[in-house]
C-alpha cells in the first residue's frame, strides 16, 4: 500500500486529545462556540460544515474559512470536519441527498469536495463522512455502485489538498458497521487515504464486538472518534453514564494503538444546555482516562507478579528435580 496523508498530532504515547463538536453548539455563533470549547480546556474541535457554522454554499468561503483558521490558531484548537449537517442540502428531507441517492448525488459529492477544500484550508486533520440510506427496493450492488464511484470522486479531490478521509459507519445507512467500512475499502483498492471514524456510541449500538475491540481491530486505519454514550439497539446519542459504554476500556485501547487523533464528544441534541454539557463531558473523559492508564499499569504490575511466580515455580521445579537426582540444592 503506498503512503497517505498523515494526519497530525502529539507523538504515539502522549495522552490523548479530546474535542467537542460544533453540532452541539448550534444555539452558538461559531466564534464564541470556540471561545467556549478552548475555554472549558478541550484540545480541539469537530466542525460540522452547515449553515449555522461556515456555510460552505455561502458567499467568499474561502476569506471565512481562513478567518476560522486564524481563530482555531489563536485559540490553539486543532480541528476535524463534519459533513453530517440534517438540513444544508435540503430543507425538507433530512440528510439528502447521499452517496447512495437515485437523484442527486453529484450535489453530496459537491459538498464533501467542498468540505476537503476548507479542510486543507484549515489545516484539518481528517474529513469524515457517511453513506447515506439506500433508497427502498435498490439492490445492494447498485448501492455499492453509487457508494464507490462518489467515493472516489472525493478521495481524488482529497488527494489533490493531501486531506485524510474518515469514512463513518452509521447506524441505519447502507454501510452501518466497520465491516462494510472494509468493504468499501476493498471494492476500493484499499487507498491509504481512506481511514475510518468510530463513533464509541455506535459500537454499543449496532457493532457485535465492544468499543475497545472495535478500536483495536481498526488500529492503524482509524484516523477520527466520536465520543459519546449509547444503549444496544438504540441510535440516541447520549451523555456519558447515560449508557452503556465503558468508556475507560475504550480509551484504553486508543492508547494502546497509539491513537494520535482527536476524541471528540458528539451530542448534537444537547445544543440547550452546550456549556455544561461540555464541561461534564471533559471531567468525564479526563476520569476515563486516568482510570484506563491505571488499569494498564495495574495489569502491568499483576504480570510481573505472574512472571515473577513463574519464574519462582520453575525454580522450585529444578530444585525438587536436582533432589531427586541426588544433586545437592542450594539454599
Amino acid at each position: 500500500m503506498t503512503s497517505g496523508p498523515t494526519a497530525p498530532g502529539p507523538a504515539a504515547g502522549a495522552g490523548l486529545r479530546f474535542g467537542y463538536g460544533t453540532n452541539g453548539f448550534v444555539n452558538h455563533r461559531l466564534d464564541e462556540a470556540l471561545e467556549v470549547i478552548a475555554g472549558l480546556g478541550y484540545d480541539g474541535v469537530a466542525l460540522t460544515l452547515d449553515h449555522p457554522h461556515l456555510d460552505p454554499f455561502a458567499p467568499d468561503l474561502a476569506a471565512r474559512t481562513e478567518a476560522v483558521r486564524r481563530r482555531l490558531d489563536a485559540l490553539g484548537l486543532a480541528v476535524v470536519v463534519e459533513t453530517g449537517a440534517r438540513y444544508v442540502l435540503d430543507p425538507w428531507h433530512k440528510h439528502e441527498p447521499t452517496l447512495v441517492s437515485e437523484h442527486g448525488r453529484e450535489r453530496r459529492v459537491d459538498y464533501l469536495c467542498r468540505a476537503v477544500r476548507v479542510a486543507a484550508g484549515l489545516g484539518a486533520e481528517a474529513v469524515s463522512f457517511w453513506s447515506g440510506t439506500l433508497p427502498s427496493g435498490t439492490p445492494a450492488e447498485e448501492g455499492w455502485r453509487r457508494l464507490t464511484e462518489g467515493t472516489a470522486e472525493v478521495l481524488a479531490e482529497a488527494g489533490r489538498h493531501g486531506v485524510v478521509c474518515a469514512f463513518e459507519p452509521e447506524p441505519g445507512m447502507f454501510v452501518d458497521t466497520l465491516a462494510g467500512v472494509a468493504e468499501l475499502r476493498r471494492r476500493l483498492g484499499g487507498p491509504a487515504a481512506l481511514r475510518t471514524t468510530i463513533d464509541l456510541g455506535h459500537c454499543v449500538c449496532n457493532e457485535p464486538l465492544p468499543a475497545a475491540d472495535c478500536i483495536r481491530g481498526t488500529g492503524g486505519l482509524l484516523a477520527n472518534v466520536q465520543a459519546d454514550d449509547m444503549r444496544p439497539g438504540v441510535h440516541e446519542h447520549l451523555e456519558f453514564g447515560d449508557g452503556e459504554i465503558d468508556l475507560p476500556a475504550a480509551l484504553g485501547a486508543l492508547l494502546d494503538i497509539g491513537y494520535r487523533g482527536l476524541v471528540a464528544v458528539e451530542l448534537p441534541r444537547h445544543a440547550h444546555a452546550a456549556p455544561v454539557v461540555a464541561a461534564r463531558s471533559l471531567s468525564a473523559l479526563r476520569a476515563a482516562e486516568e482510570a484506563a492508564r491505571k488499569n494498564a499499569n495495574d495489569g502491568k504490575n499483576g504480570e510481573n507478579v505472574k512472571h515473577r511466580e513463574n519464574v519462582k515455580h520453575r525454580e522450585n521445579g529444578k530444585n525438587r528435580e536436582n533432589g531427586k537426582n541426588g544433586k545437592k540444592v542450594p539454599r
